[in-house]
This record gives C-alpha cells, structure tokens and sequence, in this order.
C-alpha cells in the first residue's frame, strides 16, 4: 500500500561563513527539510519570498543588511520559525534580534545535536486543527481578551492583534490558567518545548513584546522573583 505523502517543510539558512552554513544545512537536511541557504542579508530576504519557508536561520553579522533588519523584513512577509545566531556576546544585540519578531537565538559556537532539539522542539507546537462542519472553535477568552485556539487568531476588544508565533504560544500558556502564576522556567519548558536555552532573558524579551501589543501591562502582571500571571484590566475611562 502506497504511504500518504508528507507535506515537505522547507528552510532558509541565511549565513556568509561558507563552513557554518554548510552544517546547518547537512543538519536541517538530515531532519527532514529542504534546504536554501544563501550568503547575504538581501539573498535572505529573497529566498524567504521565493521559498515560504517553515524554518529561518539567520545570522546577525551579514553583508549587505545585518540580521536584525533582515529579521524586520521577513516578519512583514513571513510568520515562519526565526533563529538568530550571532558572534557577539553582547546581551542588547540579543534582544534586539528577539524584539524583531525572532523565535530563538543560538551563539556561535553550538553544537549540531542542540540545533537539532531547538528545530525539534518547534516543530512540535500545536498548528491550526481542521475544523468539521458544525464545530465550534476551541475558544480562550479572559478580560476582553478572546483566543480562537484553531485559526491562532488573538482579539483584543474585538480589534485583531497581530502576534508571532512563540507571542501566540506564550500567551495561550498564560490564558490556560489565568489566576496561576507562570515561573519563568516553566513557560520556557511549555512554548520552547524543552529546557535547553536555559537563559529566561528569551521569556522576559517575549513577555515584554506582548505586552506592548497588548496595549501595556494592562494584562500580564509580573510576580517579582517568581514569573507572570494573567491580570484583569482596570477599565478606562
């Protein structure tokens, strides 16, 4: 009997070290995926609107647009899975591939095998279901906040949010159990899929993110020392 055909995920590897770009290719290949990679940040961005990709590497330090702006770009076309992997040890430029719209970040060097766990592990987030006619979608809705948990979609007082896919997954996490207060840990556990970035900047960097598209801290209360919880909105007047 003739096995059904998966759906082919594809990839964009954007990385000007001929070496680096050629592991992380054998490495994504070996996963399953088809593989572009290209040299620049321009190549980048073109190969992201020529592939519609499932999955982006992409390097901070590239010729012609570094990755941050890159990042920018793709986020206006594309809600694909970014990784940032970066030389530099500076925090702030971190953060700000983060504040991008970038899922994760890597430092140089990493291992093969923690690529392959992070590429995993997203692989591994819930997708949109298939509704049948007549169901209902699975629906969130907490202080004028309203998640359609089937079409990933996020209203705010009836306005559409816009959010990625890890804002998506972060929020989602908090709204499950509203009143509960989230550590750090474990929502990295729950929307990273495994504990192995083991820096909680990455959570506070998203939680930060989707507050401002929440309209502020109006919705997420930090809980000093221990994580976040969901909060109901004093009303404006």
């Amino acid at each position: 009997m003739e096995g059904v055909p998966q759906q082919i995920r594809r990839a964009v590897v954007v990385e000007d070290d001929r070496d680096i770009r050629e592991l992380i290719m054998h490495t994504l290949t070996d996963l399953g995926l088809e593989v572009t990679a290209v040299d620049s940040g321009p190549a980048g961005v073109e190969a992201v609107r020529a592939v519609n990709p499932a999955l982006v590497t992409l390097d901070l330090g590239l010729p012609g647009i570094d990755g941050i702006e890159v990042c920018r770009q793709i986020r206006e076309q594309s809600d694909a899975y970014i990784i940032m992997v970066t030389a530099r040890s500076d925090e702030i430029d971190r953060l700000l591939g983060l504040e991008t719209g970038a899922d994760d970040f890597m430092s140089k060097p990493f291992s093969l095998r923690e690529l392959q766990a992070r590429v995993n592990a997203m692989f591994r987030r819930p997708r949109p279901s298939v509704l049948a006619d007549g169901d209902a979608p699975e629906m969130l809705v907490y202080g004028g906040l309203r998640v359609d948990l089937d079409a990933r979609r996020v209203y705010r007082e009836g306005e559409e949010l816009l959010l990625t896919r890890t804002e998506f997954d972060l929020l989602t996490e908090l709204m499950r159990s509203p009143t509960k207060v989230a550590t750090r840990e474990e929502l990295l556990k729950a929307v990273w899929g495994t504990p192995w970035i083991g820096d909680t900047h990455v959570v506070e960097v998203h939680v930060g993110n989707l507050r401002r598209k929440l309209g502020g801290s109006r919705y997420i209360r930090t809980v000093r020392g221990v994580g976040y919880r969901m909060e109901e909105p004093v009303p404006r007047h």
